[in-house]
């Protein structure tokens, strides 16, 4: 596949993902600074890694989930909380990834998180 097929097939992934809403977004806040980078993130992010057959979308979406609660990366987790229950996870299992998080990223973490889910699963 040559770049601009991984870029097309990046969007359709990232589109049925994140939603046309938020890519709509994320592609009109594209600046010349930032625009090799939304690039990069859907030609391999979504391209190449999010549109490999060895995992269904859920289970990306649970290992998404436990590595953004891990790092701690609170800016991007309630995007891919949706983006979780939009493929196939219902907010109990949601529920469950967080808790089980508590465990190997540590308590401070998951309490984070659940008050971020809050808002996110309340909308």
């Amino acid at each position: 596949m040559n770049d601009e097929e991984r870029y097309e097939a990046g969007m359709t992934v990232r589109r049925a993902v994140l939603g046309d809403a938020h890519v709509d977004r994320a592609n009109a806040a594209i600046t010349a600074d930032t625009a090799d980078f939304q690039d990069f993130i859907t030609r391999y992010a979504w391209g190449d890694i999010w549109s490999r057959p060895g995992l269904a979308r859920r289970d990306r979406s649970i290992a998404v989930l436990s590595s953004l609660i891990a790092l701690g990366a609170w800016d991007e987790l309630p995007m891919h909380l949706r983006a979780a229950g939009r493929n196939g996870l219902s907010r109990d299992e949601i529920v469950e990834v967080i808790l089980q998080s508590a465990v190997y990223a540590g308590v401070p973490a998951a309490n984070h998180a659940f008050a971020i889910a809050k808002d996110v699963l309340a909308e």
